[in-house]
């Protein structure tokens, strides 16, 4: 799985290539917050319009960042001026715009996960290969170059070999009616379990069994609100995952070694202008690394609009989707249904 340096700073288009002509299907509040001041700082991509059911909301984002506003999905999607779509709709509306945008002939940014479950990711990247389209998974967090710099500590035997990894990541609950309390739309192991699931894949490898999972429900047992997975790789070395929506916030991940151990403090979500830091502890010393700002959304979108000019793959394609999408699947199977309490 491609780390932050492998994106970086380089030019995602190529010297002199013509800027990816981008629409938005949807007005998500992560496209507002994150993803378009991101793309509005980034010379490989131009946003061309932006589409919502409602022309007004699609108005205020186009206010704000440019664009044309269009009312539909449809209407975007049929537009010659648009090549490449991001979308950022509700997950259980993802796998129908993905193949409406597919077979529309535009290249697809798609926020994390592509879909649901690993049939419907299985169809969708056979489909983008057949149509000789591209087809990314915005799981961003990837491409901050925090990741690059924990996996040279690994690779340079800084806490020997490693034993263990654990990830966590939750935040505080939504107000009612919040889309991931919704019983098709939500649930905390699509929405927010995707992030350790995806981390346990970074630095272990693919060859990851589940051990057990178990999720806590809410008060009616439609939504799952939390949960915990413990995963090893044939060797042993385990992994064991916490996520959630109702807890105070945490965004972090540790690997143990046998000599060390190195904590990423805030692995997910950081600002694009906050230094990460990195803490590394061995039986000698204890030590805090404070590494450059990155924006993971800038390089994940400069990833994109390479894979589009140049047709590389840069990771969050192809195989890695579907890797990803088939461990989250074995999880769910897993995963023992626990009571829940008074979520909404």
């Amino acid at each position: 799985m491609a780390t932050g340096t492998d994106t970086g700073d380089a030019p995602a288009s190529g010297q002199g290539l013509a800027p990816v002509r981008l629409g938005v299907l949807g007005c998500a509040s992560i496209a507002w917050r994150r993803m378009l001041p991101a793309l509005a700082a980034r010379p490989e991509l131009e946003l061309v319009a932006v589409a919502s059911r409602e022309l007004s909301k699609a108005a205020q984002f186009t206010d704000e960042f440019g664009g044309e506003a269009v009312q539909g999905y449809e209407q975007l999607l049929a537009r010659d001026d648009v090549e490449a779509v991001y979308v950022p709709l509700p997950i259980m509306l993802h796998a129908e715009w993905v193949e409406r945008a597919l077979r529309a002939g535009k290249h697809v940014l798609c926020e994390k996960p592509l879909t649901r479950g690993l049939a419907d990711a299985e169809r969708l990247v056979k489909l983008a290969d057949e149509l000789g389209l591209t087809l990314m998974e915005s799981l961003m967090f990837v491409r901050h170059s925090q990741h690059t710099a924990v996996r040279e500590l690994l690779d340079s035997g800084t806490i020997g070999e490693l034993r263990s990894l654990t990830a966590e990541f939750a935040f505080p609950p939504k107000p009612a009616g919040d889309m991931r309390y919704d019983a098709v739309s939500g649930g905390a192991l699509a929405e927010i379990g995707v992030y350790p699931f995806a981390t346990a894949l970074l630095h272990l490898g693919d060859d990851l069994r589940v051990l057990g999972a178990a999720v806590r429900r809410d008060a009616k047992g439609d939504v799952d609100l939390s949960g915990a997975a413990l995963l090893t790789t044939p060797d042993g070395t385990t992994a064991h995952l916490t996520w959630g929506m109702e807890h105070a916030y945490r965004s972090v991940y540790e690997l143990w070694g046998s000599a060390g151990r190195i904590v990423v403090e805030w692995a997910y979500t950081p600002p694009s202008t906050h230094p990460p830091v990195i803490r590394v502890e061995t039986q000698d010393r204890q030590e805090r690394r404070t590494l450059p700002p990155d924006d993971q959304f800038g390089n994940v979108l400069a990833a994109f609009a390479r894979a589009v000019r140049t047709g590389e793959d840069n990771g969050l394609q192809g195989e890695e989707i579907l890797r990803l999408a088939a461990l989250m699947d074995k999880a769910g199977a897993h995963a023992v249904a626990l009571p829940g309490g008074d979520g909404e």
